[in-house]
């Protein structure tokens, strides 16, 4: 016996990613704001991790909220800085290449690195 889709319990995975939550130098308002949004939706935010700012990690984190989860959200950071290594690592735990469209490229990259 199924449920229906109105009848299913629908889940969400989160990742807070970031070594300055870890060390408690910034303080989350996240995952409140986001469960409360979620809630609303009609989804159940079933997990969080919170990880260092490290590829493996986040890999790991990604990998396994996501297989366990209806939905996956990523959180942290101060936003996409020229170190931030969360894109790659989330592309990586998601096989698939990171896209920079051609248009956006004079915002990130060095002129010598357009293709």
């Amino acid at each position: 016996m199924s449920l229906s889709d109105k009848d299913r319990i629908w889940t969400a995975g989160l990742v807070v990613i970031g070594d300055e939550i870890l060390s408690g130098r910034t303080h989350d308002k996240n995952i409140a704001q986001i469960a409360s949004w979620l809630q609303v939706q009609g989804i159940r935010l079933a997990e969080v991790r919170v990880v260092a700012d490290s590829e493996d990690r986040i890999v790991d984190a990604v990998n396994a909220l996501r297989t366990a989860n209806d939905y996956l959200f990523t959180t942290g950071g101060i936003g996409p800085t020229h170190d931030d290594i969360t894109v790659d690592a989330v592309a990586k735990a998601l096989d698939v290449d990171v896209i920079i469209p051609v248009s956006y490229t004079h915002l990130t990259l060095p002129t010598s690195d357009l293709v």
